[in-house]
């Protein structure tokens, strides 16, 4: 499957402190029919950081079988604990899903040979592709362009990247430093539409949580050369 277009973030819901599987099922089967090109359970938006193994696992194997192939799904498995980010990576992986997005380690604040080398042995114990989320504003790091550049050359699982930094400089030189076609992926929404003249394969805003509709139109002409309908969806 391509990993193109917009993927939304989706919420775990629950009903009396566990996840409610009806309600989840019933949004995911939503979001397919509104026509999002993909989903991306156990993100940030869906609170991955506070749900346990045993949740994570039942969420992603949830949005697997209720997608059902038609869309994408890329799971959220990282951690700040290598060998954590490795057994959810392969929970997802077990699961039947398309991808894996993993956050850079949080709190711990590695270098950017550390973070190389973090996504190397993930990579090596579960082989599947995956993109790498950059939110310095969580996790207190950056990964720098020249990393996400070496990482694109040397880790073939590494598809792309969710560039979070609100820093459209970063982006372009993401775009620019990273073999051709760029893994660069989008993200935060109140940035999304400026960053899309770099873009190589679209969207992963949390936004349609809400209203999708609009956001796979805006997101599927993001290639080089295609400014205009990305900032006429964003100026509606």
């Amino acid at each position: 499957m391509q990993f193109r277009g917009a993927f939304t973030a989706l919420v775990t819901p629950f009903r009396n402190g566990e996840v409610d599987e009806e309600s989840y099922r019933r949004h995911i089967e939503w979001q397919i029919e509104q026509g999002i090109d993909g989903l991306v359970p156990c993100g940030t938006t869906g609170e991955s950081a506070t749900l346990s193994h045993a949740e994570h696992g039942k969420v992603i194997r949830i949005c697997v079988e209720q997608v059902n192939k038609r869309v994408p799904v890329l799971a959220g498995a990282g951690s700040n604990n290598t060998r954590e980010a490795v057994e959810l990576t392969r929970y997802a992986k077990d699961a039947g899903a398309d991808g894996a997005l993993l956050i850079t380690p949080y709190y711990n604040k590695p270098t950017q040979e550390g973070l190389v080398a973090h996504f190397k042995a993930i990579a090596k114990e579960v082989p599947m592709p995956f993109v790498v989320y950059n939110v310095p504003g969580r996790t207190a790091l950056n990964l720098l362009p020249a990393t996400v550049a070496r990482m694109a050359r040397e880790i073939p699982e590494v598809i792309g990247i969710k560039e979070a930094t609100g820093d459209l400089k970063q982006v372009s030189e993401v775009v620019e430093f990273c073999p051709q076609p760029s893994p660069c992926s989008r993200a935060t929404t109140s940035r999304c539409c400026r960053s899309w003249p770099w873009a190589d394969t679209g969207s992963s805003p949390w936004s349609p949580t809400s209203p999708p509709p609009r956001c796979p139109t805006c997101a599927r002409p993001s290639s080089p050369g295609t400014w205009s309908p990305p900032r006429s969806c964003t100026t509606r």
